[in-house]
């Protein structure tokens, strides 16, 4: 396998590009919050994630979407980046301005382990940040950490709403994440960026994601369709997989994404040496 990965990537001059999901966090032990302990109750009625997360609930219920953020945020903190957000920051370390990481995950593991945010494309945001939901300024402001840490059942009092407002105008702030009924764009999302450096792909390593949104799945087809290699790194076979194994010279690396990147990472070494 190792000598397989070494023919891929043996062109140094080769643009690298790493689109990872939810399975590589899953691996810190962050949940998907798609199983039972993503559902939230509102009342006497209990929400599923792809309910909580959209603009309507927040409209409706601003305070319990808070508390759902902040205590996901709360699990993020407690996790670290694991052996596969290593060994990215490693293979960025070598590869420099060829490589791009367009990430799925809004929990910033990626940042902390080392990786370069202005070649990390955050296209579903990060919630470790919030932003004026009547966008009186454009900017992101990081969450106060004086709102940490939070119990799963911990309703929101009259200080954490201060410290939810806008520190411009004084409005509602909303968390900086693309809810289920949102669509992506360039200045929060990397929308043109990120097709615009699918366009330049040659290799495209898809990591813990089955390609459940639209822009992953645009990068990929961009990609296979200017005939790069894609590689699959993922426990089970998924939409990619088919898609990595009818490209040129793709793989599917049926394991945990720390023992593929562990495997590509040692590759990569091998050529740069």
């Amino acid at each position: 396998m190792i000598a397989t990965l070494q023919k891929i990537f043996s062109d140094q001059s080769k643009q690298i590009t790493i689109l990872t999901g939810a399975g590589i966090s899953a691996e810190s032990g962050i949940p998907t919050f798609r199983g039972p302990e993503g559902y939230w109750t509102v009342g006497a009625k209990e929400y599923h994630p792809q309910e909580m997360a959209t603009y309507a609930m927040f409209t409706k219920h601003p305070d319990e979407v808070w508390q759902w953020y902040l205590y996901r945020l709360s699990v993020c903190l407690d996790a670290e980046p694991n052996q596969a957000h290593l060994a990215l920051v490693e293979i960025e370390q070598i590869l420099q301005d060829r490589f791009t990481l367009i990430t799925q995950n809004v929990d910033n593991l990626h940042i902390r382990a080392g990786n370069n945010p202005e070649r990390t494309f955050q296209i579903h945001g990060n919630i470790f940040f919030m932003r004026c939901v009547n966008e009186c300024q454009q900017s992101l402001v990081a969450l106060p950490q004086e709102l940490f840490p939070r119990d799963k059942d911990q309703p929101l009092s009259v200080e954490d709403k201060s410290l939810l407002s806008c520190p411009d105008c004084g409005a509602v702030t909303r968390p900086h994440v693309l809810w289920f009924d949102e669509s992506y764009d360039e200045h929060y999302f990397k929308f043109e960026s990120a097709m615009a450096v699918a366009e330049k792909t040659d290799v495209l390593i898809i990591a813990g994601t089955s390609g459940a949104t639209t822009l992953p799945n645009h990068v990929a087809n961009m990609v296979y369709q200017n005939k790069g290699a894609i590689i699959d790194i993922n426990i089970e076979e998924n939409s990619f997989t088919k898609l990595a194994l009818n490209s040129n010279h793709g793989e599917f690396l049926n394991m945990s994404c720390s023992k593929g990147f562990a495997k590509i990472l040692t590759a990569i070494k091998k050529i740069s040496l």
